[in-house]
């Protein structure tokens, strides 16, 4: 039976769709069947996929979640399921951010998108949902569906500084809607390590939570390769196997499946 990952982060630009479209073929190539969800309107992990008109795709995960809300029968998963070398992903589109608005007026809106990925989990080993950078109701609805968050962080003054209002929601989630979720860590991305900012703040996300929560081994350096990977829509496996940023996705794979025993 799967687990479900979120990744989140209250801000913008930190590489969370980066990090779920390699941490997945990471994991792929590890033998692990692995499904990615893009949960934010934005489509972005959905682009990475190379899916180049996001609004041709018939039935995307805002869809489902209309169905969710208007109690309609939900879709055979072959209807929204797309796959790309071996990696099962389910796409987004701007019908999602109509969701967001009409989840607000919903009884029971947080466990829309459980009920959705709790039948897939037996057909999975990992199931990874990218979200928005935002406190919204579909961050709430990743939250409750999750077992494990990885928080992304790049080593910035206002990335860090959202952190710890991140990690006081997840526990909110945790003590009022989903008793099971827990952090599965730290991930720095976009770590630049000639720069002093950058070796300061990494110092200072180690002192701050050493102890309590776990850091991430695998830190992902900045390096050009990450964005050319992006716009030629190819995972860094693919496309830069020897680059390090894919290095440390391989070993957070490891780092998260070591975790399984």
């Amino acid at each position: 039976m799967a687990k479900i990952y979120m990744i989140g982060s209250f801000k913008g630009g930190v590489g969370k769709s980066v990090s779920t479209i390699n941490l997945a073929y990471s994991l792929a190539e590890m033998g692990k069947k692995v499904l990615a969800v893009d949960f934010d309107s934005q489509a972005n992990l959905t682009t990475c996929f190379g899916v180049d008109d996001v609004t041709a795709i018939p039935v995307t995960i805002g869809d489902l979640m209309m169905a969710q809300i208007e109690d309609e029968a939900m879709p055979e998963p072959s209807e929204y399921i797309m796959s790309r070398n071996g990696v099962d992903f389910i796409p987004s589109s701007m019908v999602l951010s109509a969701v967001d608005s009409k989840l607000r007026l919903e009884m029971g809106a947080e466990g829309m998108l459980g009920r959705i990925l709790d039948p897939l989990r037996d057909f999975y080993d990992v199931i990874l949902i990218d979200t928005c950078p935002s406190l919204g109701s579909l961050t709430i609805n990743a939250m409750a569906a999750a077992d494990e968050v990885i928080i992304a962080v790049n080593p910035q003054l206002l990335a860090m500084m959202g952190l710890q209002d991140f990690l006081k929601t997840v526990s909110k989630i945790k003590n009022r809607i989903n008793n099971k979720l827990q952090v599965a860590g730290i991930l720095l991305t976009m770590c630049d390590a000639r720069t002093n900012l950058c070796k300061v703040i990494t110092e200072e996300v180690a002192e701050t939570f050493l102890g309590q929560i776990r850091i991430f081994k695998s830190m992902v350096p900045s390096t050009v390769k990450v964005g050319e990977s992006v716009y030629y829509s190819e995972p860094l496996i693919e496309y830069a196997p020897e680059n390090k940023a894919c290095e440390a996705y391989r070993n957070l794979a490891k780092e998260l499946m070591n975790d399984e025993g």
